[in-house]
Order: structure tokens, then sequence, then C-alpha cells
């Protein structure tokens, strides 16, 4: 089998379009639609077979060469006329994509079932089709152990336990929307205590998204399910603002002064929002504007990603970068590829 996956903020509240079909190899799948897809307008047959505009990959079925016949044609067809913005990445299993549409950051990949099966720490959160992941917790024999670097905000209280993981799936600029949302840690802290962790939190070490969800966790709240919705609604969430930076007190005031004069804009629509919260998982696709779409916010702690150590592996590797299978050591925000 060969899946199809489009990494996209104009794909709903997952940000993603996954297609599966029957071909043994991602060569095989090229081979099988090449002449159709040469035979009429390849942008429309990229959009009806695939069940989105994907950005430039009809290009690939406009040169008038006749379908590769092995891999490494396939590798060079791709890399001399494949239309991308940056450099692709093509190996005898996928054809992993980054692009971008001259607004946001876009990525695609086709991959075969052999690659998905020995590394599923890579790509279960990628081909996962909703956009909400179990809330169950089973216990788990064996801890979880981070892909990757993460940022730790805060110390460990004394006689915390666990860690609580942060995944925002979010951007503020064209160059960084796509793989530049690096998970966050709070050590000795599980998700029933982040609200607590939060308010006690320095807020010069948050995201502005950490930030304003410490501002509107109120002082009563001892889950992280009502300050969630109060995100909602909330206007500036991907705007610094220094007041909510203020003790915790301070801030909440001004952020529920702020949530009563809000009114959104851009389409943002608060009603397509979608929630979701465990004991050990707190999730939302946020819907911020009509043109770019949902965010994703993900916050669990080591006992959920513990039970599901593949999609929470995943998903911590899909913050951090736009290639599952990049093993290369190199800096954060520096483009790779």
């Amino acid at each position: 089998m060969v899946y199809f996956v489009y990494r996209s903020v104009y794909e709903g509240p997952s940000g993603r379009l996954v297609r599966h079909f029957p071909d043994a190899t991602v060569l095989d799948w090229f081979r099988r639609v090449w002449d159709d897809a040469a035979s009429e307008d390849a942008y429309k047959w990229v959009e009806r077979e695939l069940g989105a505009n994907v950005y430039g990959l009809h290009t690939i079925f406009e040169t008038g060469l006749p379908a590769p016949r092995t891999h490494d044609e396939l590798r060079r067809m791709l890399k001399e006329h494949l239309y991308v913005e940056r450099t692709l990445r093509v190996d005898r299993h996928s054809v992993r994509v980054p692009t971008d549409d001259d607004e946001v950051e876009l990525a695609y990949f086709f991959v075969d079932d052999h690659v998905v099966a020995s590394e599923p720490d890579r790509w279960a959160y990628l081909l996962h089709e909703d956009w909400e992941l179990p809330l169950n917790a089973p216990p788990a024999r064996e801890a979880f152990t981070p892909p990757g670097p993460v940022d730790v905000i805060t110390s460990a209280p004394p006689g915390g336990e666990g860690v609580t993981y942060a995944v925002l799936i979010t951007f503020h600029a064209t160059f960084a929307s796509v793989g530049c949302s690096w998970p966050k840690a709070f050590p000795g802290v599980r998700l029933p205590g982040l609200a607590a962790a939060l308010r006690a939190a320095d807020p010069d070490l948050l995201s502005g998204e950490l930030c304003a969800l410490r501002a509107l966790i109120a002082p009563g709240d001892e889950d992280i399910g009502p300050a969630l919705e109060r995100c909602n609604r909330w206007g500036p969430l991907e705007e610094w603002l220094p007041e909510i930076s203020a003790p915790h007190s301070r801030a909440h005031g001004h952020a529920l002064r702020l949530l009563e004069d809000c009114v959104p804009a851009d389409g943002r629509d608060p009603g397509r929002t979608l929630i979701r919260c465990g004991d050990h998982l707190a999730q939302m696709a946020i819907h911020m504007d009509e043109h770019f779409g949902y965010r994703q916010w993900f916050l669990f702690d080591d006992v959920w990603a513990a039970a599901h150590p593949e999609p929470a592996a995943s998903l911590m590797r899909f913050g951090a970068h736009w290639d599952p299978r990049c093993r290369r050591e190199h800096a954060r925000l520096t483009h790779c590829g």
C-alpha cells in the first residue's frame, strides 16, 4: 500500500489530507497514474484524484515524457521537472516534498507501507486521518522517552511526578508555518496539575500562546479545559501582550476584560473550534481565520504518551520538523530542505 499525505493549513481541523492507494511502491503509483494524468489537465486530475490542489504536483505530469521505469528514473525526473520551492527528498520507499504557495509553507509525502511499518514513531500521527487523538490511557509497561529535544519550561516542583508536554501546531509567519513548533515540557507535572503549574509559571519563559493560556486560567480552575474554552474566544492569541506577562492575578483580570470586548475578525469562528479533554490529554483544533483555518494544540502527559508512544513521538516530530524521516542534526528554525 502507498500512502499520500498533504500537510496543509487549508485541509480543515487536522491540517492534513491522507489518502491510501493499493500500489506496492511509490514508483508503482506514479507508473499507474502517469498516462491518465498526462492525458488531461494535470492540475484538475490531481485535484480530483487526491482530493486537493496539491501545490505544484501537477507539473510532473506535464513533461511529455514517458512514465519512469525505475526508482532512479523517478528520482531524476522529480528532481528535474517537479515544481517545488525547496529541495525534495526521494528514496526507494518515499517521496517527501517541502514547498510553499507564497503565503504558507506546505509539505506532501508519498510513502509505502514498508516505511510506515518500520518507522511508526515517525509516521503514526501524520497518517492519523482525524484531528482528534484517542483520550484513553491504559497502563503501559514502559515509560515514554521523547524522540528529540524539548524545551523545558519550568523546574519540577518538590515531590512532583511525571511530565506534561505541549505541542502547539501554530505559526506566525510564512517562513515558519511547517515544522517550527518545538515541543515544550513541564517536568514534575501531569495534565491534571497543569492549570496550577501554569498559574505559577514565569511568563517570560512561555510562548505567546502558552502565556495567553496562563492568563486565561481562572484562580479556581482545577483542570485546563475551561481555559481552552476561553482561549477559543480570545482575540490576540498569536500576539504578544505585555499586560498578560504580569503576575497571574493581574494578568487574568486583564485577560478577562479583553475577552469581554473581543470580536472575532478575519472570518474567525469560535463555533467551529473543536475541543476534547481527558485525564491525560487535552486537544484543541482552534479555528483562527477563514483563509488559513485551524491550529492544533495538544497537551498530554507521560501517562498518555506511554500508552500511545508512537502517536506521541510522531506528533512531537511533526511539530518540530517537516520531514518525518530526517535524521540530520541541525538547529531549530533552520530549513532542512
